[in-house]
C-alpha cells in the first residue's frame, strides 16, 4: 500500500472499490469536489419555489454543491451504490392495477436503508483507517446536504435520467447512494455519458406531471413528495392522480427502458417486511398508533408518522371507492373510513372527509 513511505493512492482507490463490494455494494467511484457546473442549476431550483416544505435544501444553501465547505479539508469523494429492489415482491404495475391496494415505493418494502447503507459505508471507512491510518472523513446517506447523484456521476457510476435519478445502463436505478466525504487525495473516475437519448417515457407516464421538462422537477407535484416530505394537506386538485400510492412513487422508473437491467438485490435487510407489497388499503388503515410504531419500527415509512400514514390511506380509499363503484367492496371502504371520520387529527378528519365524497 505504501511507497517509498507514502500511501499508495492508486492501489488505495482500487482496494477501496474491491473493499465495497465486499461489504455489499454493488459498485463504487470516486468523485471530486468540483460541483460548480451544478451550483447554478440548484439555485435556479430554489428560487422557483419547486422545493416545496423542504426548507433545509434551500437553508443550506451553496454548501449542498461545496463539499469541502460543507466537510472541511475534504478532497474527494467516495461514492457507492447498493441494489434495493426486494426479490419476490409483487409486481408494483399488479398492484397499481388493484385499486383497493396499497402501493407503496420499493426501496420501502424492507429496513430503512439509512441505516443499512450508513453502517455499511462506517465499515468501508474503518477499512480505510486500517490501512492508511488515520483520516479525516464523514459518512453521508441522506443525512445532511449532499448531492448525492452530481457526485456519483462524477464518480462515474451513471448519468442523470430526465427523471433527475441516476441511471446506470447494468443495473437501471433501483438502488441507493452513500457518500464518505474523505481528505485523501485519490485518483477520480471518468464519467460516463448520457444514455437517455429521445426516450420521454418517465416524463409522459408522470401521473401528476412532476417532470414539468426533462431534468426538471417540480417536487411540490412529485407523488413521493407529497405521501412523504410534505407535512399538510395534500392538494384537492392532485389527489385524485395519486391512485393508491399510499408512500412514495415508482412510476418513472417502472417505465424506464434501462430498468430492464435492474437486479433483485440478495441483501436480507431489503425483503418484503408486513406484507407491504400487497397489502389493503382497508389493512393497513385499520392499524392503531401502536400497531404502526410496532410493525414500521427499523422502517423508513415510520418517519412520516402515523398521522400522515393515515392522510395517505385515506386518499388511497378515497380513489379506490371511486373505482369500486357500487361493488360490494365499497361498502367495506365507506365502513373504514367512517371508522376514522372523527379522528383527533383535523389533517386525517379533512382527508377522510374528501374520501367520502367519491361515493358513487
Amino acid at each position: 500500500m505504501e511507497t517509498s513511505g507514502q500511501v499508495n493512492f492508486a492501489a488505495l482507490a482500487r482496494d477501496i472499490k474491491q473493499w465495497s463490494r465486499e461489504l455489499g455494494f454493488q459498485q463504487a467511484g470516486i468523485a471530486d469536489c468540483d460541483l460548480s457546473a451544478a451550483e447554478p442549476r440548484l439555485l435556479a431550483w430554489l428560487e422557483k419555489g419547486w422545493h416545496g416544505d423542504m426548507d433545509y435544501m434551500a437553508r443550506h444553501g451553496t454548501a449542498r454543491t461545496r463539499p469541502s465547505v460543507l466537510q472541511p479539508g475534504t478532497l474527494t469523494v467516495i461514492s457507492a451504490r447498493m441494489d434495493y429492489l426486494p426479490a419476490g415482491a409483487r409486481a408494483m404495475r399488479d398492484v397499481l392495477q388493484a385499486p383497493e391496494r396499497a402501493a407503496v415505493a420499493r426501496y420501502a418494502l424492507g429496513r430503512d436503508y439509512h441505516k443499512v447503507l450508513r453502517a455499511r459505508l462506517q465499515r468501508l471507512a474503518d477499512r480505510i483507517s486500517e490501512a492508511v491510518g488515520e483520516f479525516h472523513y464523514r459518512v453521508f446517506t441522506d443525512s445532511a446536504p449532499v448531492m448525492e447523484v452530481e457526485l456519483a456521476m462524477k464518480a462515474g457510476i451513471g448519468w442523470r435520467g430526465k427523471h433527475t435519478l441516476l441511471l446506470n445502463r447494468d443495473a437501471g436505478s433501483y438502488f441507493f447512494l452513500g457518500d464518505i466525504y474523505t481528505d485523501l487525495p485519490l485518483p477520480t473516475d471518468q464519467t460516463q455519458g448520457e444514455h437517455c437519448g429521445s426516450c420521454r417515457k418517465c416524463l409522459d407516464v408522470c401521473p401528476t406531471q412532476a417532470i414539468v421538462a426533462p431534468y426538471q422537477l417540480d417536487a411540490r407535484r412529485c407523488i413521493s413528495y407529497l405521501t412523504i416530505e410534505h407535512k399538510g394537506s395534500i392538494p384537492v386538485e392532485l389527489r385524485p392522480l395519486i391512485g393508491n400510492r399510499v408512500y412514495g412513487c415508482d412510476d418513472c422508473q417502472m417505465v424506464c427502458p434501462w430498468n430492464r437491467f435492474a437486479r433483485a438485490s440478495d441483501e436480507p435487510d431489503f425483503d418484503v417486511r408486513n406484507g407491504l407489497d400487497n397489502a389493503s388499503l382497508i389493512e393497513l388503515f385499520a392499524w392503531s398508533e401502536a400497531d404502526f410504531n410496532d410493525r414500521l419500527a427499523g422502517s423508513a415509512i415510520r418517519r412520516i408518522g402515523y398521522e400522515r400514514w393515515l392522510r395517505n390511506l385515506a386518499v388511497g380509499l378515497g380513489n379506490a371507492l371511486r373505482a369500486t363503484g357500487d361493488a360490494p367492496g365499497a361498502q367495506r371502504i365507506v365502513e373504514a373510513l367512517m371508522a376514522r371520520a372523527d379522528h383527533r387529527s383535523a389533517l386525517v378528519r379533512e382527508h377522510v372527509a374528501w374520501a367520502l365524497k367519491n361515493i358513487n
